[in-house]
């Protein structure tokens, strides 16, 4: 090699080695995202399961969907007069979904992040029934969310146990016990054809993967964007300030599999995509009862939205909050084309419908409105962390304008379901849940009994009970005790002044964990999150926050 060429290659050495020293932390967030990425194929079609020809005779049981979204706040729909971006995009077709059946006005998410909540919606059991407390996250996130978030502009920085990391098992094993038993699988002891589509979150390979929970068929989430991120039918709006979008965007790819096969490309804009096939499943199974578990990515980030939406709302300006909006719309367009697909092949009237969210909008996309009028975010027990629209559709069963004004969970779908179908809940085990189709069908007073409803994640706890909600944490050591039927946007805290009540309610807590077996695996670190601010938002150390362990 000529001097000339090695002082070339010498001079562009230098320059690598000054470019990461000045980007060290994108030069390690490339190499932790890289490790373990599998190729993926182009998209092919999927051969969904036929049903019979014709109808078997006699009575056949309810079809049952359950559309469950992801992130959704509170304030992102119009049913409750709210709506995103101002009211600017309204969501006709979840407000006929709502009108048309019954709407639970206090509605809770199971927990406060995606997995938990989704395991409570399958099992109707808490997690102190089994050990899935806390959100499994892929390979190498631990280590990237602190570097980035820990860059001195935070009153509290994120928390890491690299001992808690070490003893992590790979992300498709950290899943809900093959023990359990889902919804799914007393469906499909009871004759249906059960399906899953999109988001899982609940460990996978074949003690843990949809198919192994109960599923006949399962088209998968297998990563996480909507559209490759300089396809030209996608508009991104990326979020500098949030550590997690940092990580989506090195990490994730536009992915999905089919009852655990090899990854391949979807097509088109994820939700519509998933919509897409959810309308061939329907079709499919006209002829047999089918449970359908349509599972949206939407409207959680990375923040994407088909070019044809984002055109669609020129109104609002924002350009974040317009792609936002435009997510909630794609959102909002699936439902109306599942009711519609229901009404053209005549199972409308004998198909139960049931729309929720797995918990509140999060604050690190940084829109502050999306859960008003409640205060906090997800990863919070604020109300804005798990207060969810919560509708179930059965025309002809349930009264078209119905309300349960009382407090209901996630864990209630399971006994409710059962008790729909004629499906048999597990015997050999407490279910949590109550069955509330008595109520929704107008069988029963229109109040449901007193019960507390409990949350946990590690040492941050919650329980409501009539109508007192208390959150205590260790980190910061603090309880907050606030009256709901007087101050539902929990403004005051009261916990200085009621300890008769903190102690009532501690004692609650108490005896609900008293026999937990603890967490299957260990919180890995704690991201400190600010009740009243959004993550975009300057946060100081006189605001209230929480630790979220995870």
């Amino acid at each position: 090699m000529s001097r000339k060429l090695w002082f070339g290659v010498a001079a562009v050495a230098a320059g690598a080695v000054a470019l990461a020293a000045v980007n060290y932390k994108s030069v390690i967030l490339f190499a932790v995202t890289q490790v373990g990425r599998e190729d993926i194929a182009p998209n092919r079609e999927v051969v969904w399961a036929q049903g019979p020809a014709t109808p078997s005779a006699g009575d056949r049981p309810p079809n049952v969907v359950v559309i469950l979204v992801d992130d959704l706040g509170f304030n992102d729909i119009s049913t409750f007069g709210g709506g995103v971006a101002g009211g600017a995009v309204p969501t006709p077709n979840i407000d006929a979904l709502a009108a048309r059946g019954a709407a639970m006005t206090q509605a809770y998410s199971g927990t406060a992040a995606c997995a938990p909540s989704r395991a409570m919606v399958m099992t109707g059991r808490y997690p102190t029934r089994h050990g899935f407390e806390f959100t499994p996250t892929p390979a190498g996130m631990n280590r990237i969310l602190p570097l980035f978030f820990n860059d001195g502009t935070q009153p509290h920085p994120m928390l890491s146990n690299k001992d808690a990391a070490a003893k992590l098992p790979p992300m498709a094993d950290q899943g809900l016990p093959g023990s359990e038993v889902t919804v799914a699988e007393i469906l499909k002891d009871r004759g249906y054809h059960t399906v899953h589509i999109g988001k899982w979150h609940l460990g996978s390979g074949k003690t843990f993967g949809a198919n192994a929970q109960g599923f006949d068929e399962s088209l998968l989430l297998a990563s996480a964007l909507y559209l490759p991120e300089k396809d030209p039918g996608v508009v991104n709006a990326k979020v500098d300030f949030d550590p997690i979008d940092k990580f989506l965007w090195a990490r994730m790819e536009y992915a999905t599999s089919f009852n655990e096969g090899p990854m391949f490309a979807p097509r088109g804009y994820l939700t519509d995509y998933y919509t897409d096939e959810a309308v061939k499943v329907i079709k499919a199974n006209k002829n047999r009862p089918f449970f359908l578990y349509l599972a949206h990515w939407g409207v959680h980030s990375p923040l994407q939205a088909s070019k044809a939406d984002y055109d669609a709302l020129p109104q609002i300006k924002d350009h974040r909050m317009r792609v936002y909006a435009a997510m909630v719309r794609s959102i909002d367009r699936s439902v109306g084309r599942v009711m519609e697909t229901l009404r053209a092949e005549g199972m409308d009237e004998n198909t139960i419908i049931v729309f929720s969210s797995d918990n509140g909008g999060p604050g690190y996309i940084g829109l502050p409105e999306i859960n008003k009028p409640y205060r906090g975010w997800k990863l919070t027990f604020f109300e804005g962390g798990i207060r969810v629209p919560y509708f179930v559709s059965w025309p002809g069963k349930i009264p078209a304008g119905g309300r349960i004004p009382d407090p209901v969970s996630h864990i209630d779908l399971l006994p409710t379901l059962a008790a729909a179908t004629g499906a048999k809940a597990p015997a050999d085990r407490p279910i949590d849940g109550v069955n509330l189709m008595p109520y929704l069908t107008g069988k029963a007073p229109t109040r449901l009994p007193t019960r507390a409803i409990f949350w946990q994640d590690g040492h941050y706890l919650a329980v409501l009970k009539d109508g007192w909600k208390l959150q205590t944490a260790e980190r910061p050591r603090k309880d907050w005790l606030f009256n709901l039927a007087a101050d539902p946007t929990e403004q005051t805290n009261l916990a200085a002044a009621n300890p008769a009540k903190v102690a009532e309610l501690k004692a609650a807590l108490a005896a609900h964990r008293k026999d937990s077996p603890g967490p299957l695996y260990p919180a890995a670190g704690e991201m400190p999150v600010t009740i009243d601010k959004t993550l975009e938002q300057k946060a100081t150390k006189s605001d209230e926050f929480i630790y979220w362990p995870g």
